[in-house]
């Protein structure tokens, strides 16, 4: 066939990624944009040295792969990237209303709801919830995605005032950090080869795990990204003579 003995095929690589959970039947589902997908290769090389004549060499010698890493560099932290990659457990929330959550003023403090991007809020003080009169937003507070911002020389209010606070929320997910252990996935690369004419370039990785991430930036003047990790392990279920239980590259 033409394609083994082509000679000519430089390389360069874009393409689509897909995971899914080893051993699933379900759809492998697009991971979103990767910016780098490396597979590393570290060998354990055992040498025996020819002690038949001066001035020495090797003998013979044997080379084993010890290890195969493969390596990601995520640019959508989308939340399936972002669980993954900080052992997290997801909990989806529904969108919903609020009515008269309770909290105490501290002026130039931020009142932490219990949902996040609250929208049509309504505030009101008092002791007691049925007796509470409504406080005007206007020099008082400011609405936050992360809560209601109190206003240091609000007009309205004091410190220790009583607050009920009414809103509604939209749709949201919440991950919970460090509460799961690695997950082992099915890689599927769909490559396109841009240095030889767009030919398709497939690489199916059988079973690999994934570790956090190496950092997690949250405050930064670059677009973040996810350096993600994790060791190729042989899947039991590739057999026969020639079958890699590690994984498969198919060309054109």
């Amino acid at each position: 066939m033409s394609v083994i003995t082509q000679i000519y095929r430089p390389s360069m690589t874009v393409g689509h990624v897909y995971a899914r959970p080893y051993g699933s039947t379900g759809a492998p589902m697009p991971i979103g944009n990767v910016l780098e997908l490396a597979l590393e290769h570290t060998e354990d090389v055992i040498t025996e040295q020819d002690m038949s004549k001066l001035g020495g060499g090797v003998h013979a010698e044997v080379r084993r792969v010890k290890d195969v890493k493969v390596k990601l560099k995520l640019a959508d932290l989308n939340v399936a990237n972002l669980a993954r990659a900080t052992l997290g457990t997801v909990q989806s929330v529904d969108s919903g209303v609020v009515t008269d959550e309770p909290h105490t003023t501290t002026l130039g403090g931020l009142l932490r709801l219990a949902h996040i991007q609250p929208t049509a809020v309504a505030i009101k003080k008092g002791p007691e919830v049925l007796t509470a009169t409504v406080v005007d937003m206007a020099g008082n507070y400011e609405v936050r995605a992360e809560g209601i911002y109190l206003l240091p020389e609000a007009v309205g209010i004091i410190a220790s005032d009583k607050l009920w606070v009414s809103y509604s929320y939209g749709a949201y997910a919440v991950i919970e950090a460090l509460t799961t252990k690695a997950v082992e996935l099915e890689l599927t690369f769909g490559g396109l080869n841009e240095a030889d004419s767009g030919k398709p370039a497939l690489v199916e990785i059988y079973r690999c795990s994934q570790g956090v991430t190496k950092s997690l930036a949250l405050i930064n003047s670059k677009l973040g990204v996810l350096d993600v990790e994790g060791t190729v392990m042989i899947d039991q279920t590739k057999t026969g003579v020639g079958v890699s239980r590690h994984y498969k590259t198919t060309l054109v």
